[in-house]
């Protein structure tokens, strides 16, 4: 009889010991995707004291920051294109604001589809494809959602949300013509779209939370975008007087007059005005109201931190925030993004992943077509081979291990390449040819006041840096044509 029950116990442990890495490689980690619109590094996490942000810092606390991640276009609808295809953009594909990446990728598997594809629940919460309609079939398990509001002509809009009727009425003209560029209005949290975002995000994890499929949610929150809007509250967090404006508000010394691009997208906001500098007192709230939409989002990120800890989803879930781009607020006297300047193109990139160290930081070079594979490698699934970035897992596994030399970016007719410490961009023609050029030095010159690029100590800097762009966009411009997009 003993010799029958240790036989069943014998039998029983070896079925465990082969059912349970099934078991395992079933449950992949979840993915929550958070990608805030127009953020900067502008958080306390990236050093910046004079901003509340203290839940986006504990989401850094809890994996790694990339202090040097660039978008690969410093516009909306282009730099999502790319990201979430993993592919770069070239002088054919992901243009401008206005891009869908269905048309100018087709027939590419997207990030979230190739999720879905594996087996996840896959879906959109607010802004993550700049058109909501975007790869939305293939890409989503659910049709994407999106906070919606009836405007005073009674047509709906998802891009401008006024609480206030007199702004609202100014909204409504139409002709190009919007409401004012910034808002407080002493309202709860899910009065604006991100708080209703937030709530439907909030609730989704907790159906999560029932389920057995493994889930990527993408939550895309709208502020800091212009309008500047937020609850009083948020406002009140920065004084008036506590207010600084840039100390380079001026265009750099020797830089091309080509680079400029009179800040178009600020000024098709009411009480803006139509040319010329933005008066000291109109950019005093433009600041101001930035940073009181920054925290507005940190804010909305803090209860979806403490949702996913509550329902214990924390512990199986990856968790990466980005920045579609980085925005100027009155650097060189130029707002909002569309140039390669620093402060365009550097984001800030967090990814907290179960069984990294948490706290860590890493100075090595990224750039966001490197997102698509680092989270295939996260969750445990096959590189599509149309990417183009690189994994940044290793980075994950050591901070200080070797990285890229350099990242490139581009919009319209400028190309550019960063290195650790220069930042080089060439405007090309249609001919192909190099018409004007702008190198910064960052060890002398972080803040890029001075154009060094026609110096002569810079020459053999710039003859490098010209050489490896042009191999990188004949390489892309390549791919690019050979169906590889």
């Amino acid at each position: 009889m003993d010799k029958c029950i240790v036989l069943i116990i014998i039998v029983a442990f070896g079925f465990s010991c082969q059912s349970q890495p099934e078991v395992e490689e079933q449950k992949k980690p979840n993915v929550l995707f958070i990608a805030v619109d127009d953020l900067r590094p502008m958080l306390g996490v990236y050093g910046d004291l004079n901003i509340k942000t203290p839940n986006i810092d504990r989401l850094a606390s809890m994996g790694t920051m990339f202090e040097k991640a660039y978008c690969n276009v410093p516009v909306c609808g282009a730099s999502r294109a790319s990201l979430l295809t993993g592919l770069r953009p070239t002088r054919r594909r992901f243009l401008d604001y206005d891009t869908w990446a269905e048309k100018d990728a087709p027939g590419v598997t997207s990030l979230p589809a190739h999720f879905k594809k594996n087996g996840y629940f896959t879906a959109s919460l607010g802004k993550i494809f700049h058109f909501a309609d975007d790869m939305a079939k293939e890409s989503w398990s659910v049709d994407p959602w999106r906070a919606s509001y009836v405007r005073s002509n009674g047509k709906k809009s998802i891009s401008r949300h006024y609480l206030l009727p007199e702004n609202q009425q100014l909204d409504a003209r139409g002709n190009g013509l919007r409401g004012p560029s910034y808002e407080q209005v002493n309202v709860p949290d899910s009065a604006y779209f991100d708080g209703q975002i937030a709530k439907r995000a909030i609730k989704k994890l907790n159906e999560f939370s029932q389920a057995d499929t493994s889930f990527f949610l993408a939550v895309g929150f709208h502020k800091p975008h212009l309008p500047f809007n937020a609850p009083k509250k948020y406002w009140d967090m920065y004084p008036e007087e506590a207010i600084s404006l840039a100390q380079n508000s001026f265009w750099p010394q020797d830089a091309p007059l080509e680079g400029w691009y009179g800040t178009g997208e600020l000024r098709k906001y009411h009480g803006v005005p139509s040319e010329g500098p933005v008066p000291d007192s109109l950019a005093m709230k433009l600041v101001r109201g930035y940073k009181a939409c920054v925290s507005y989002v940190d804010a909305q990120v803090g209860e979806l931190l403490q949702t996913l800890e509550s329902t214990g989803l924390d512990k199986n879930t990856i968790i990466v925030l980005w920045g579609d781009h980085g925005y100027l607020l009155g650097e060189h006297k130029l707002w909002c993004k569309h140039i390669t300047f620093e402060k365009a193109l550097h984001v800030p990139l967090l990814i907290n992943a179960p069984g990294y160290q948490p706290g860590q930081r890493t100075q090595q070079l990224a750039e966001y077509v490197d997102l698509y594979p680092t989270l295939c490698d996260l969750a445990g699934l096959d590189q599509p081979e149309h990417l183009e970035g690189t994994s940044l897992v290793s980075l994950l596994n050591n901070p200080e291990g070797t990285g890229k030399e350099f990242i490139t970016s581009r919009y319209l007719n400028m190309e550019a390449i960063k290195t650790d410490k220069f930042l080089y961009t060439e405007w090309i023609d249609s001919a192909g040819n190099v018409e004007n050029r702008m190198l910064y030095d960052h060890t002398k010159d972080p803040d890029e006041n001075v154009n060094v690029a026609e110096q002569n100590q810079y020459e053999k800097i710039v003859y490098e840096l010209s050489q490896k762009l042009a191999k990188s966009i004949d390489d892309a411009d390549t791919d690019s044509l050979t169906g590889n997009d």
